[in-house]
């Protein structure tokens, strides 16, 4: 378990974020140290400790069957959210041998696709618009091999209604069969309902909150409609964590 995770602990953010909730069912936060919107090969070491932490936590060391669908969602916009969701994609990618799929289902401010430099076309809007074309039309390759995007897409007009329904769950369905992991960025959940929609087809949700900005009663409002719906929080990140002391004197305690 990491020093960072200790401190929240000891200091009971935990508790005062995902309180009132079942012990089990309580998730663990994970801190991220203040980040750019940039490649992961930037990274500075503990955002990249922090990142295969996550990785660990939620994918390779679950107690019961490992999650291999999982929504991210940010607790409000700008939350960095895309990025959190992008260097988690990389960062199993890189840690299994399995395929791994991104798939950006934030239609109001789609984001996966400037993390990796690419272009937003041909993407979730138009396979959902297009249900006749095979998923595997809509999927670009990235680095590794072993990662794919199928980015926001052209958003036409009624493009939003879509992701709750049958049809989202038909693609994501196939997007499964064809992936051993499947990421979903989500929008924000105080701008809309969809994280939870896109959570109840998936196997848990990583709530990212942003540091010094995300409200505690936001948090936990999120966190109570995500289990009144019965999808499972996998855990939090806290992201953009900046730190009070230098950064190698921090590591040092």
């Amino acid at each position: 378990m990491s020093r960072n995770f200790e401190l929240l602990q000891q200091i009971g953010k935990e508790q005062e974020i995902f309180s009132p909730s079942t012990p089990s069912m309580e998730p663990e936060i994970v801190e991220v140290p203040e980040s750019v919107e940039a490649p992961a090969t930037s990274l500075d070491n503990a955002s990249t400790d922090e990142v295969r932490s996550l990785v660990h936590r939620v994918f390779l060391l679950a107690a019961g069957p490992a999650p291999h669908t999982v929504v991210f969602a940010g607790s409000e916009p700008g939350s960095g959210c895309s990025w959190i969701c992008a260097r988690t994609a990389e960062a199993l990618a890189r840690q299994v041998s399995g395929s791994v799929c991104l798939v950006d289902a934030n239609l109001r401010a789609p984001g996966l696709h400037g993390q990796f430099g690419i272009a937003n076309h041909h993407g979730l809007s138009d396979a959902l618009m297009h249900s006749e074309d095979p998923i595997g039309t809509f999927v670009t390759g990235l680095s590794p091999r072993n990662l794919s995007i199928v980015s926001c897409g052209s958003v036409p007009e009624g493009a939003h209604g879509l992701l709750t329904s049958s049809r989202m769950r038909s693609r994501l369905n196939e997007l499964r069969m064809m992936f051993d992991y499947v990421l979903i960025d989500a929008s924000a959940t105080n701008s809309s309902k969809e994280a939870i929609v896109l959570g109840s087809l998936a196997d848990g949700v990583v709530l990212v909150l942003k540091a010094n900005s995300s409200r505690k009663e936001t948090a936990r409002n999120a966190v109570q409609e995500f289990q009144a719906a019965k999808v499972q929080v996998l855990g939090a990140v806290l992201n953009q964590r900046t730190f009070p002391i230098p950064e190698a004197i921090y590591n040092k305690l």
